[in-house]
């Protein structure tokens, strides 16, 4: 069984504009370090912006990658609570209003908040009167 020497041409990507072979990998490594030497944080946006001007063309994933592998891992971002929102909390069989943290919400707290709905008569009614009896609690 002989293998057939591939008949496509070779792929430009990863070529500068003078035609030599880049590292991609390498390069944004560089400009990781020297980001990094000067202070700043190496983000993706910034990083493929230098390398734009190189004549490099890199992606953000592939950016992302190289940084996350070199211990460069950004910070995880905190969901945003939605404002206003108070979430359900049972302690002890009680219910109380908490605002700023989300509790998790069991099955037994949904069942209860669906008879909830039911005998004030709809959601909308119910989301009315929470947020009357919200107005009363500031």
């Amino acid at each position: 069984m002989s293998v057939k020497p591939s008949t496509k041409p070779a792929a430009k990507a990863g070529k500068s504009k003078t035609g030599k072979e880049v590292n991609k990998s390498e390069e944004i490594r560089t400009v990781a370090k020297q980001m990094k030497d000067k202070g700043e944080k190496p983000r993706p946006v910034t990083i493929i912006a230098a390398l734009k001007q190189q004549g490099i063309e890199v992606s953000s994933p592939q950016v992302s990658m190289v940084l996350k592998r070199m211990g460069f891992r950004p910070r995880r971002r905190r969901k945003a609570a939605k404002r206003g929102s108070a979430a359900v909390a049972t302690t002890n069989g009680s219910a109380k209003a908490v605002r700023g943290k989300a509790t998790k919400i069991s099955v037994e707290d949904l069942v209860a908040a669906k008879k909830a709905v039911s005998r004030l008569g709809g959601l909308d009614r119910a989301l009315a009167a929470i947020e009357a009896l919200r107005q009363f609690d500031t």
